[in-house]
C-alpha cells in the first residue's frame, strides 16, 4: 500500500521569482500587491493577483505546492490544477453594484467542479472582496451581500453550512471578488471550532441577512502528515468584537483565539489526537485596516509567534467594520 500523500503546503516568494519557473510542484499562485488581475492559467498554473496592500515593498506571491500536478485547465472562468489527491482553483466575480447572484453562481460552479474532477472535499477557501465595508447599490454592506450569495449557493446545492471549511473573507482595494480554494479527493478532513467564539453560521441577524459560513480551522490529510489550515481570525469572543479602537488588544485576542483553536485540548475535542502551540503556526498573513497600526501589529506578532515563522503584513480592510486586524496561517 502506498504512503498517504501530504496535503498542499504554502511558501511566500518574491513576485516573478525565477525559482518558480518550471517547478512542477506548484499547484497555484496568488500574488498580493498593489494591483489585480483576473483568474487564469500562467504556464499551466492557476494564478490571480490581488490588490491587498498599498505599498509595493509589501507585495509577495503566495505559492501553493503539492506533489507534481497531473493536470490543469480552466472551466467556466475557474482556473484549476490538480494532483491525484488535491485540487487548487481560483475564480473571479467582476466589480458590480450587487454581488449576491454572481457569488452564488461562482460557488455553485466551484461545487460542481470539485465533484466533476473527483475532489469533493472542500478544505480551504479564501474570499477577497473589493470595497468590503462599502454599501452596494441597495445600501447593503458588500460583505453581507457576498454572504447572501454564498448562502444561496449552499441552499440551492443542499450543502450543510457546518460542512464548510476554514475560510478567509477580507477586503481588497479593487478587482471585484476573488475566490480561491483547495479541495481533496478523500481522506481525513475535520472542521475545527473555537469554544470561545460562536460558530459563524449561528451568528445573530445583527450581522446581516445571512450568516457567514466557515470553520475556525480545518485539518486535512493523514494523521501523521496532515495540515491544519487556520481561518482568518480576529479579536472576537462569543460573537462580539473586543477592544474597540485598540489594535494591540484585538491582535492579542486574535492570537489567543488561534492558540486555543490549534491547542491539544481543542483538537482532541474534535477527534484529533495531537496539539500545537502558537509557535507552530507558520506562513501567516496578517491583515491590518489602518496603516498607522502596522508597527504595533508587527511588535505583537514578533513577541508571540515563532522567530522563524514567515509573516506577511498587508494593509487592507477587514470584513467587520470595527475590526482592525485579522490573522490566518498554516500548521504542518
Amino acid at each position: 500500500m502506498s504512503a498517504p500523500v501530504a496535503a498542499p503546503y504554502c511558501r511566500f516568494e518574491k513576485i516573478g521569482s525565477p525559482d518558480l519557473e518550471g517547478d512542477e510542484t506548484v499547484l497555484g499562485v496568488i500574488e498580493h500587491g498593489t494591483g489585480h488581475t483576473g483568474a487564469s492559467l500562467v504556464d499551466g498554473v492557476p494564478h490571480t493577483a490581488l490588490h491587498t496592500t498599498t505599498r509595493d515593498e509589501e507585495a509577495f506571491a503566495e505559492v501553493w505546492h503539492a506533489q507534481p500536478p497531473v493536470e490543469s485547465g480552466t472551466d467556466d472562468g475557474i482556473a484549476w490544477a490538480r494532483t491525484d489527491e488535491y485540487l487548487f482553483g481560483v475564480g473571479r466575480v467582476p466589480e458590480s453594484g450587487r454581488y449576491a447572484d454572481a457569488v452564488s453562481a461562482l460557488y455553485t460552479r466551484i461545487s460542481g467542479l470539485t465533484r466533476s474532477l473527483g475532489h469533493p472535499l472542500l478544505a480551504r477557501t479564501w474570499n477577497y472582496v473589493s470595497g468590503i465595508n462599502s454599501a452596494n447599490a441597495d445600501g447593503l454592506e458588500v460583505y453581507r451581500d457576498f454572504c447572501v450569495g454564498r448562502a444561496q449557493a449552499l441552499d440551492e446545492g443542499g450543502i450543510d453550512p457546518a460542512s464548510m471549511p476554514a475560510a478567509t473573507g477580507i477586503g481588497t482595494h479593487g478587482g471585484g471578488i476573488a475566490c480561491a480554494f483547495i479541495a481533496a479527493r478523500g481522506g481525513v478532513r475535520v472542521n475545527i471550532e473555537n469554544p470561545a467564539v460562536l460558530t459563524a453560521h449561528h451568528y445573530p441577524a445583527a450581522y446581516g441577512p445571512r450568516s457567514p459560513v466557515f470553520a475556525r480551522a480545518t485539518w486535512l490529510g493523514p494523521p501523521d502528515r496532515g495540515r491544519l489550515f487556520v481561518s482568518a481570525t480576529a479579536g472576537i469572543l462569543g460573537h462580539e468584537t473586543t477592544h474597540h479602537g485598540d489594535v494591540t488588544g484585538q491582535c492579542e485576542v486574535a492570537l489567543d483565539n488561534i492558540a486555543r483553536v490549534v491547542g491539544a485540548e481543542n483538537l482532541r475535542r474534535h477527534g484529533i489526537r495531537r496539539g500545537h502551540l502558537l509557535a507552530d503556526v507558520d506562513h501567516l498573513k496578517v491583515y491590518v485596516r489602518r496603516r498607522e497600526d502596522l508597527a504595533a501589529v508587527r511588535r505583537v506578532c514578533a513577541a508571540r509567534l515563532s522567530s522563524t515563522a514567515t509573516v506577511a503584513v498587508l494593509h487592507t480592510d477587514i470584513a467587520r467594520g470595527d475590526l482592525l486586524v485579522e490573522i490566518e496561517g498554516v500548521v504542518r
